[in-house]
């Protein structure tokens, strides 16, 4: 910690801050997992524990403050796609998450992802950080009510005398404030904040504090792994591999950029130890009962918030054992408590496009066309799979075919058969 300019207050500070932007996992994964027939009460505890499992890793293997949890877009692949959609049971779909996540462990143990990871070019991997920042960005307008959905722009203005809305526009102007102060945990108290602003509305329900979990029997160890390694199958788990593999990319690359802990010349350092806690915490997490787990770019609030070792990592898995048995207390933050952090760390994340080569179209295209991508594809992973494709493609047409790594040509000709097979 003193070699990272940081202080055991300000990690724990950190933690919970990346928390409190990603507790919204316990309520809307089991929602989400209950429309594939899981046990909701059993998806809640896997959610807790797979959260807990997987950032403990990413802290005590890495030393990185980033957390992982219940993947948001995989898990509504898992129910919406491959259950709903195909028929296939939910114990199958969990032993082709297991096999996703067992392929990903084996690309990097064999140091595959890690050479795939640090040949992308830094044009790109700043593209994708900002791009993140803008999707987080859209999310957090949309929890806000700032942004709404509207049939003939797609996109529209929410209704600002909303008082949920109003609340949440000054839920974002505190933490901005405290920010430009240098108060210590700025995210932290905006959050909670903007929280309790919403009492005497009755915008924010107290809904208690301690309540005993729920079994997790009725997912434990249930996946089917035998069933998922049919051959019919093989294409469902190459998708949970590939989107799990660009989204974790994505998230590595935006928040080691955004916390100085990515090394000089673009590459991530101990990445081959990340991979290992990625992969580690999505087979756990199927295991578990629960979709493919991620690392999540809400780290970069608890980053933001100082966070620069594993013990911001450890103070989240902590938090999510808590959540276990304080439920009630965890779920009482609203929405539009933690909407204006994910907007606040947006506004920050775009940063990084200023120092692209903004004098070379071939560097500087490709990685703006990721940004735009994310946000209004509404999906990371083909943000980053179309940037992979415009890079290799510009670079060609500009006569510079060399320049192109062999892991951009690996990734762009995956994310072509992907996009093809949608």
């Amino acid at each position: 910690m003193t070699a990272r300019g940081t202080t055991p207050r300000t990690e724990i500070l950190a933690g919970i801050a990346t928390y409190l932007t990603m507790v919204y996992i316990v309520v809307v994964n089991p929602s989400i997992m209950a429309a594939a027939g899981i046990d909701p009460g059993a998806a809640f505890v896997a959610t807790c524990l797979a959260a807990a499992i997987g950032s403990a890793l990413m802290g005590l293997l890495a030393n990185f403050p980033i957390a992982l949890a219940p993947g948001m877009g995989l898990n509504a692949y898992f129910a919406f796609a491959v259950v709903g959609g195909m028929g296939i049971s939910w114990q199958v779909a969990l032993g082709a998450v297991f096999l996703s996540g067992f392929l990903f462990f084996l690309v990097s143990v064999l140091k595959i992802r890690e050479w795939l990871v640090n040949g992308i070019p830094l044009s790109l991997k700043l593209g994708i950080a900002a791009g993140i920042g803008f999707f987080l960005g859209l999310i957090g307008l949309r929890g806000m009510g700032v942004v709404v959905a509207n049939p003939a722009t797609l996109v529209g203005l929410g209704p600002l005398s909303a008082t949920s809305t109003l609340i949440a526009c000054a839920g974002f102007l505190l933490i901005a404030g405290l920010a430009a102060r240098n108060v210590p945990g700025a995210i932290v108290l905006g959050i909670i904040g903007t929280a309790a602003i919403g009492l005497p509305f009755g915008l924010t329900e107290f809904k208690g504090i301690v309540s005993a979990p729920p079994s997790l029997a009725p997912t434990f160890l249930q996946m089917d792994i035998a069933g998922a390694i049919g051959v019919g199958l093989v294409g469902i788990v190459f998708t949970f591999f590939l989107v799990d593999l660009l989204d974790n990319t994505g998230t590595l690359i935006a928040t080691t950029h955004r916390s100085g802990l990515m090394n000089k010349d673009g590459t991530v350092p101990r990445l081959g130890r990340a991979l290992m806690a990625d992969s580690g915490g999505a087979m756990m997490g199927a295991a578990l009962g629960t979709s493919t787990t991620v690392s999540y770019i809400e780290s970069a609030a608890g980053i933001q918030a100082g966070g620069r070792t594993g013990l911001t990592a450890l103070t989240v898995a902590g938090l999510f054992l808590l959540t276990l048995f304080l439920a009630p207390l965890a779920t009482s933050i609203p929405g539009f408590a933690t909407a204006p952090a994910l907007v606040f760390v947006a506004c920050l994340m775009a940063k990084g496009l200023q120092d692209l080569a903004w004098d070379d179209t071939t560097e500087y295209l490709p990685a703006i066309l990721t940004a735009l991508a994310m946000p209004f594809t509404f999906s990371i992973a083909t943000g980053i799979g179309l940037g992979f494709i415009t890079y290799a493609l510009v670079k060609t047409l500009a006569g510079r075919a060399g320049e192109v790594h062999g892991a951009v040509w690996l990734l762009a000709a995956l994310s072509a058969i992907k996009f093809a097979v949608m």
